[in-house]
């Protein structure tokens, strides 16, 4: 068997293993994957990288955790209680440390709904201020929505509000670890969170850095700002070692080619038809093909092309 610090160079080096045909990795369990050890100490849960599906429990995002010493801190809530649990039973088994911490990545479901659960067990939960708002104003829609996909898997999630909000980093010292919680600025969708573990140099990169599947575009993406982001803040970073939102662990190049240069092309590709006086209806058809190899880029490149249209206009 590979060694933590191999196995994660050895993940790094090849190319994206997408994985969003297959439906369960980890039948054992409501989680997608086992945890997998990356390096000493720092383990994470893969999730699908497909949509959220009863098939996968709402595990299609990666969920880590930190062995400290001196207690386990969790990076994110997970997409619903019972999933949240099947994350704490397999802590449990590696080793006897309580959960001290829980971190959402952003305000999305799959970030938050299983907070119900780590609330319930007295964790303290952080998120950024504006992640938490946006979990506060939408979490019913989106506990309703999870509810209807997941069906009897939901039971027991309700929508659980973080205990503790930061503005732009939060420092944490615990055990060997030093673990910092940073905003870096706009990006995938509001709140965005990075972990970054300065010792190991590792960041948890939550949605701003993927590699396996297609980047998702919402309304409120700010892809302008998400790029400036990355290249202002997030490359500054680092880091060796990049656990993204959605995939396997790897490294800086692979996330930059899939996330930041996807980005790039895509707002390159809108802009000449912008520049030729063409519509909506020719920028959803914009040539992704370089892209077309990754997860989800049926369900999205279309939506992707849309939205960064939109926002281009007003530009």
């Amino acid at each position: 068997m590979l060694r933590p610090i191999a196995l994660c160079l050895a993940l790094s080096m090849t190319p994206a293993a997408a994985n969003q045909a297959i439906p369960d990795q980890y039948p054992a369990s409501l989680l997608y994957s086992a945890p997998v050890e990356v390096i000493p100490h720092f383990w994470t849960s893969i999730g699908q990288t497909a949509p959220s599906t009863y098939e996968n429990s709402g595990h299609n995002n990666n969920l880590s955790f930190i062995v400290t010493g001196e207690g386990v801190v969790v990076i994110n809530g997970g997409g619903a209680a019972k999933l949240a649990e099947a994350l704490h039973n397999e802590i449990k088994r590696i080793t006897d440390q309580a959960v001290v911490l829980v971190i959402n990545e952003n305000g999305q479901g799959h970030a938050m709904l299983g907070n119900s659960y780590w609330a319930a067990q007295g964790v303290p939960i952080l998120a950024h201020e504006d992640a938490a708002a946006e979990f506060e104003e939408r979490g019913y829609d989106i506990l309703d929505a999870a509810k209807t996909r997941l069906k009897d898997r939901a039971e027991g999630t309700d929508v659980a509000l973080p205990t503790e909000t930061f503005e732009d980093r939060k420092v944490i010292e615990l055990g060997d670890f030093t673990i910092e919680v940073l905003y870096l600025g706009p990006a995938h969708s509001p709140g965005d969170t990075q972990v970054w573990l300065p010792k190991q140099q590792l960041v948890i990169a939550g949605d701003m850095a993927f590699h396996e599947r297609v980047p998702p575009i919402f309304e409120e993406t700010d892809s302008a700002g998400w790029i400036e982001t990355w290249e202002e803040e997030f490359e500054a970073l680092g880091a060796l070692y990049v656990i993204p939102g959605h995939g396997h662990p790897t490294n800086m190049d692979q996330v930059r080619r899939y996330t930041r240069d996807y980005l790039v092309y895509l707002r390159g590709k809108v802009a000449e038809v912008i520049e030729a006086g063409d519509g909506l209806a020719e920028a959803y058809y914009v040539d992704q093909s370089p892209y077309a190899h990754l997860d989800t880029f049926e369900e999205l490149a279309t939506r992707n092309a849309g939205r960064v249209f939109e926002a281009m206009e007003w530009e």
